[in-house]
């Protein structure tokens, strides 16, 4: 079991230009909960699950529109890439990498 624990600076390649959150995670068994905090604000992570190295969640945002992303990820150390689906705008690439 990866230790997926911390604080993550990430970056989001949207269409809506680099996006820039910090997002916090803490374990516990196989799931996890935390928070997404960037220039729209900060939304609770939800249905947070670990499955090894492997990381899947949901934030539901406001702005620019009411949606829910899902977000899929691998931790390798202190690295952390994967994707943030925003519905039908399509898949965005995520990496980021553990600051605390």
């Amino acid at each position: 079991m990866a230790n997926v624990d911390g604080t993550w600076d990430t970056l989001v390649k949207s269409p809506m230009g680099d996006q820039k959150a910090t997002l916090t995670i803490a374990s516990s068994g196989d799931s996890f909960t935390g928070t997404y905090s960037g220039a729209m604000g900060t939304t609770e992570v939800k249905d947070g699950k670990v499955d090894g190295d492997k990381l899947t969640w949901k934030l539901d945002i406001t702005v620019p529109m009411p949606m829910t992303l899902d977000g899929e990820a691998t931790v390798d150390g202190d690295t952390i890439t994967g994707t943030v689906t925003a519905g039908a705008f399509g898949a965005f690439p995520l990496t980021g990498t553990r600051v605390g």
